[in-house]
């Protein structure tokens, strides 16, 4: 059985999806330990709290140091022998000690087709914002393997969703959302979880 950890700063829509895979079992061999948050705020923590699973608060603000907080990070993450570490809208750099400690076993959702519209300060709206900005026709969704750099990992998934006519920043977020991230993100996790995915260089192979 995976053990994931999965770490949010927000709202936690995607952390959702993958409870609600795992209810109906969409997402085999793999449960969900603890939820991991910077945020007292997040909603995400309300989450883990009514799904049953830990509900953890780490920010770096409530420690002395940043090293600090990477410590208490890594030791949270090895305490609860996580197998998988599932980013899923979180707005922390990853500290190269988790890193290390997780080679391959870090993926991270990211609501864009990578290599376009990622990197530092391409996160939530700011992406869609570039996206239209730049006037492509399709944006998405792509889940990728984390490593040293931002959103430079091995790509596992992607899915194309088109741009619309009209579209606003929150309008093209909500789709891509609906039609992409709550699909790849369970679905990679259920490919890890039952030994389905390998990695090779920067390329990822999929045994469907």
């Amino acid at each position: 059985m995976l053990r994931l950890a999965v770490l949010v700063s927000g709202g936690g829509t995607n952390l959702q999806a993958i409870m609600d895979a795992i209810k109906a079992e969409k997402i085999t061999n793999a449960e969900i330990i603890t939820v991991i948050s910077n945020n007292e705020g997040a909603y995400a923590l309300e989450r883990a709290k009514n799904y049953g699973c830990e509900a953890l608060l780490l920010a770096p603000k409530d420690f002395p140091t940043r090293e600090d907080f990477n410590q208490a990070l890594l030791a949270a993450l090895l305490d609860r022998q996580i197998d998988l570490v599932v980013l899923a809208g979180y707005l922390v750099v990853v500290p190269p000690c988790v890193i290390e400690q997780y080679p391959n076993k870090i993926i991270n959702i990211h609501p864009s087709l990578i290599p376009s519209f990622c990197g530092t300060g391409c996160y939530g709206l700011h992406v869609h914002e570039k996206a239209l900005a730049r006037g492509v026709k399709v944006s998405g969704a792509t889940v990728h393997f984390v490593d040293e750099g931002t959103d430079t990992g091995p790509i596992i998934m992607q899915k194309a969703v088109a741009v619309e006519q009209g579209d606003t920043p929150e309008v093209l977020q909500r789709r891509i959302m609906e039609q992409a991230e709550w699909f790849l993100l369970p679905r990679t996790i259920d490919l890890i979880a039952n030994g389905k995915v390998h990695v090779d260089g920067r390329n990822v192979l999929i045994d469907e």
